[in-house]
């Protein structure tokens, strides 16, 4: 993301003298991002740091750029190992580190998850990853160790594409026609950031063509310098700052970003630069200056602290702890790997095969790729023991990332596949976590399991298709088809029922039980199920986690509010109804008692993610199940 210690190219290409007001400007852009990632509700805005410092990389950049080309001695080689030289090495320690500490500190999922992001952040494409996965300000987000490494990949995308196009233009025109088209292309792009931002939020937070307005901002400070009178500076310096502060401060992650509301920071840094104090006292004290230096490093080692914070559970006062060991870690990696001078100007192409941080880039890269391919395996492979206990049956379930199994689950069976299916598990994913659950009780039998995400058991309802409407359009119509013509003795209705309330209100409600009276009249018994126990965090994660670091004590967190409310509307629904064959699982059923524990008698969780009943969740509830006074009518059914 950072333009930091660009000062140095300057030097390098003789272009100008280190200016104290841009390097000011760095402290408070990383000392917004800092404090918003360890404590946002203290600067809900703090970040737009990332837009200062687009702006200031714009500018920078620009500058590099048009001198050399004025002076017909810009160089694309020069200027990109230049570039590599300030961003890779500091980047690769990191990716390094993580991935050392990671085999001792991560469950194999998460260190998977590290191993691929360290290839996308080496390889600058990170911002594209990031964007395919989840929102920035996701809970998830918090479990991504390199998730601020977005930014240094879309920078490094500008800085590959800009100079190209650059010197393209330099060959058809002057360098005038060159400066107005640079003007007229970031107001355009401060156009389309808008609509972008309105009709694909996430898309427009990640990518390039969104951002690259800003960028090209800083450079229309450097083409085309105001001037002002002295006594005059200092007033748009104040101006250009007040504007900063304002978005730190009323713009929060509420807001749409970046859209037309980036342009407050945006503009505040333009103004401030164009300013060119180099006294001030506001950019120019010794502490700004000295962060300032700093900046990138401090910005390289803060997020994984605040990941380590959230990671671990680490209570609030470990925020001035993790603010301040970010500091020192910025110093310490500034001083020893930021000031190493790598060779960037070579004569020969085989010459560039010593382009150093190249080699740091793919050592860490391959390790990461490594850890990647083998699913995390690491140091704690004694976990997968629990693994296999505490992950999500899915035996039977199709959704988005393997819908291309759909024709061949279709009839998927649970239970001794061997026999003629004589019962039926529909609904969406929360049924899906059923399988173990009926194919247990079903030893010497089978049932068909047809589950898709978010498609609820529905007989109507069009608008209730799901992720994957027409796979779950197609095992309505084959559960229709099915249950008309008696198929099954037995069905099992379950759904993640506050969500589809939610969603679709009391209509859904209605659709249900029109499906639960439709099987009611072509099978013998019928198992409505109640919404198991929903919460905050991954369960099974959280669980694991406790395996690996024994000073994890706290206990799960529950979001449990919406689920509890929709169950009882559910729950009075069925009881109004008064049903024959009909069986109401409530969770006392499921979690064997009317204290409904997060873990079972052996100690593992219930729950696989938030709300899924986990393998052993699964067959724990199948247990219970059958010491209750409903398993009889199944039990007779079947028999």
């Amino acid at each position: 993301m950072y333009s930091i210690r660009i000062y140095i190219l300057f030097q390098w290409f003789g272009i100008v003298q280190f200016r104290k007001d841009i390097n000011g400007l760095r402290a408070v852009a990383v000392i917004a991002v800092v404090v918003f990632h360890f404590y946002a509700s203290a600067l809900p805005g703090g970040f737009a740091g990332v837009d200062v410092f687009f702006v200031i990389s714009g500018f920078l950049m620009t500058g590099i750029i048009f001198k050399g080309i004025e002076q017909d001695k810009f160089s694309l080689a020069r200027f990109y190992i230049a570039r590599a030289n300030r961003i890779i090495p500091a980047l690769a320690l990191l990716c390094l580190v993580l991935l050392v500490l990671g085999w001792f500190y991560l469950i194999p999922i998460d260190y998977e998850a590290l191993g691929k992001h360290v290839g996308a952040s080496l390889t600058f494409i990170s911002n594209i990853t990031y964007w395919q996965e989840a929102g920035y300000f996701d809970a998830a987000s918090h479990e991504k160790w390199l998730l601020h490494t977005w930014s240094l990949s879309v920078e490094w995308q500008f800085y590959i594409a800009y100079p190209l196009i650059l010197v393209t233009m330099r060959k058809f025109m002057p360098l005038g026609t060159m400066k107005k088209l640079v003007l007229v292309g970031s107001l355009l792009g401060f156009i389309f950031s808008i609509v972008v931002t309105y009709k694909w939020p996430n898309a427009a937070y990640y990518l390039l063509p969104a951002r690259a307005w800003e960028m090209m901002m800083g450079g229309v400070a450097y083409l085309f310098p105001l001037k002002f009178e002295d006594n005059r500076k200092r007033v748009v310096e104040w101006f250009g700052m007040a504007l900063i502060i304002v978005s730190y401060i009323f713009i929060s992650k509420d807001n749409l970003w970046p859209g037309y509301l980036a342009s407050i920071p945006v503009l505040g840094t333009f103004l401030i630069i164009q300013a060119q104090r180099d006294n001030s006292v506001l950019t120019g004290n010794i502490v700004f200056q000295t962060l300032g230096k700093w900046s990138y490093s401090i910005y390289l080692w803060h997020w994984p602290l605040v990941v380590i914070m959230h990671y671990f559970s680490l209570n609030k006062s470990f925020v001035f702890f993790g603010i301040t060991l970010s500091i020192i870690l910025g110093y310490i990696s500034y001083s020893r790997i930021e000031r190493i001078k790598f060779r960037s100007d070579f004569s020969g192409i085989s010459s560039y095969l010593n382009v150093k941080p190249v080699y740091f880039a793919l050592f860490s890269g391959v390790i990461g790729f490594y850890v990647f391919i083998s699913k995390g395996v690491n140091y704690n492979e004694r976990l997968d023991v629990y693994s296999d206990k505490v992950g999500f049956p899915n035996l039977c379930h199709v959704n988005k990332s393997n819908l291309s199994r759909s024709t061949k689950y279709i009839n998927c069976k649970v239970g001794d596949s061997s026999k003629k299916p004589i019962a039926l598990i529909w609904g969406d994913s929360f049924a899906a976590a059923l399988d173990p659950f009926v194919g247990s009780l079903l030893d010497k039998s089978s049932a068909i399991s047809r589950t898709t995400s978010y498609c609820v058991p529905s007989l109507n309802l069009n608008n209730m298709l799901g992720e994957n409407p027409e796979y779950c359009s197609k095992i309505r119509q084959l559960n229709i088809e099915d249950v008309t013509n008696r198929r099954y003795k037995a069905v099992f209705l379950a759904g993640r029922w506050d969500y589809m309330y939610e969603k679709y209100g009391m209509d859904s409600i209605d659709s249900l039980f029109d499906t639960v009276d439709f099987v009611s009249e072509n099978s013998e018994v019928v198992y409505l199920f109640e919404q198991p126990i929903y919460y905050k965090e991954n369960v099974s994660k959280h669980f694991l986690k406790k395996k690996i670091i024994n000073g994890l004590g706290r206990e799960l967190l529950r979001d449990d509010l919406k689920a509890k409310l929709t169950n009882e509307i559910v729950k009075n629904k069925f009881l109004h109804k008064h049903y024959k064959n009909v069986y109401f699982v409530s969770r006392d059923v499921i979690y064997g008692s009317e204290v409904h524990h997060d873990y079972n008698e052996e100690h593992l969780p219930y729950t696989y993610d938030k709300g899924h009943l986990s393998i052993v969740g699964s067959l724990t509830a199948a247990k219970n199940f059958k010491k209750s006074e409903i398993y009889k009518p199944l039990y007779e059914a079947i028999n």
